[in-house]
């Protein structure tokens, strides 16, 4: 089971970590990337192409062309993160979700990197069981975490 994590510019990093260790302590392997849409367009698209990722994740800001650019380039899963960069990323959210008919992108909410992980492994989910037990666990653990009797 393979991840590709793709990063539109090293200020997506802190993002990218997030979703980077969360898939790791699932034990999903990923392939980390930086690799912008409009500053390596060929080069992205040679990635993509011939990468044996079973789901792609994006993180960009601004423009947000990244998970577009990576989904108009491949028929496998790919899942958007926008960024808060200018205009609250309302921006970069809007870029990602209003994708033309016939090539979609999944988005989660702005910076949210554990929702893009946890997206990317239900997908592989439903291709490695393994993955449904820890997902039900992280689960449990996070609505326990969630829940205290104050008096």
């Amino acid at each position: 089971m393979l991840v590709s994590l793709i990063l539109g510019s090293e200020k997506d990093r802190s993002i990218g970590d997030v979703i980077y260790n969360l898939l790791r302590e699932f034990g999903v392997n990923v392939e980390y990337r930086i690799l912008s849409a409009h500053r390596n367009p060929k080069k992205l698209a040679e990635y993509v192409e011939s990468c044996k990722a079973d789901v792609f994740i994006a993180v960009a800001g601004l423009s947000a062309a990244l998970p577009g650019f990576i989904a108009s380039h491949t028929l496998k899963p790919v899942i958007g993160v926008p960024r808060n960069v200018k205009l609250e990323g309302i921006d970069s959210l809007l870029s990602i979700v209003q994708m033309p008919p016939g090539i979609p992108v999944a988005c989660v909410g702005i910076d949210s990197g554990e929702n893009a992980a946890l997206l990317a492994i239900e997908i592989l989910s439903l291709k490695y069981p393994e993955l449904r037990e820890k997902l039900a666990e992280y689960r449990k653990r996070k609505a326990e975490s969630s829940f205290k009797v104050i008096e």
